[in-house]
């Protein structure tokens, strides 16, 4: 498939041209960049309010990924055309990632109206890929009305999803103290809304209460958006629709001003993770003269690093 062949079928919505597409901007191929322009330019045509952007973080095992899956049932159901980003962490050694917990989502593959990919961390700091806004790009221009990015949920990811998506839904169960968890790692404060997934377990409305309280010790006014704290058994869909009414319900409050100025932000993110991907290669491919210098003292690391920054 040629250049130009595979931007038509991507302008047309082809899924494979889309999938494609995906490959090339997660390799980091030149190829890639007229089918981003292509993606900004049709995102851009249908205005900020265009396609919901959802990030879904939290902490391990509070059933993000089944969360998510019923959010895709939920939205089929009301007709939207839905695309999922799921970014898993890989191992430091190999590179690899484990994505067995995408195959729930497998039950969607025969519907045109679901797209879902898989995207390796590969080491990224915040647990996000340096191309995860490239391949959120090109679904954002593929036409959807929902795009859903699941991250791994550790780590600094929590923060980075806020600033990669137009609205952060923070998923916690019950048990383990995931309440007092987010308040200790600050991450109520880029939290949109808060679904307490696994409501049917004992502790729910104490979550409830805890989060609620905390909401009201912060500094906030009539003008502070306080994330609404919904009740969720995403294994048999209960409380789904509130999510996404409550969702719809921020996007309203942010209006197309406030939506204008998360993209600018996410603008900024995406340039400033691809730079800082790039030298990061530069030093890892640096002459390993330069770092046994500074072992043996001979340079100090301020001065390497230094010198790597003039050399990118």
């Amino acid at each position: 498939m040629t250049a130009p062949d595979l931007e038509a079928r991507f302008r047309a919505g082809d899924p494979r041209a889309l999938a494609r597409a995906i490959t090339l901007a997660e390799s980091g191929l030149p190829a890639a960049r007229p089918l981003l322009r292509a993606a900004r330019e049709i995102a851009a045509s249908r205005g900020p309010g265009g396609t919901v952007v959802l990030g879904v973080t939290g902490s391990p095992g509070s059933g993000k990924s089944t969360l998510t899956d019923a959010l895709i049932t939920y939205l089929r159901g009301q007709g939207k055309r839905v695309a999922v980003l799921a970014v898993d962490p890989s191992s430091p050694y190999s590179g690899g990632a484990i994505l067995g917990d995408r195959i729930r989502m497998l039950r969607h593959h025969a519907d045109e109206g679901v797209f879902v990919r898989s995207l390796a961390s590969r080491g990224a700091l915040g647990g996000l890929s340096a191309h995860t806004m490239q391949v959120l790009a090109l679904m954002e221009g593929a036409g959807f009305d929902w795009v859903i990015l699941e991250t791994v949920g550790v780590g600094q990811s929590e923060v980075d999803v806020a600033a990669a998506c137009d609205h952060t839904l923070l998923v916690l169960t019950p048990a383990g103290g995931d309440g007092v968890q987010a308040f200790k790692a600050g991450i109520m404060e880029i939290a949109d809304v808060i679904a307490v997934n696994k409501a049917d377990l004992p502790g729910a409305d104490r979550t409830v209460r805890e989060l609620l309280a905390a909401q009201g010790l912060g500094r906030h006014d009539e003008h502070t958006w306080l994330a609404p704290v919904r009740r969720t058994i995403a294994q048999t869909g209960e409380g789904i629709d509130k999510i996404v009414d409550a969702v719809l319900a921020h996007r309203a409050f942010l209006g197309e001003a406030g939506l204008r100025e998360r993209r600018t932000h996410r603008a900024e993110f995406e340039v400033r993770t691809l730079v800082q991907d790039r030298v990061l290669k530069r030093a890892r491919g640096v002459s390993g003269d330069l770092y046994a210098r500074v072992a043996r003292g001979e340079l100090d690391a301020d001065t390497a690093a230094d010198a790597l920054l003039a050399e990118a």
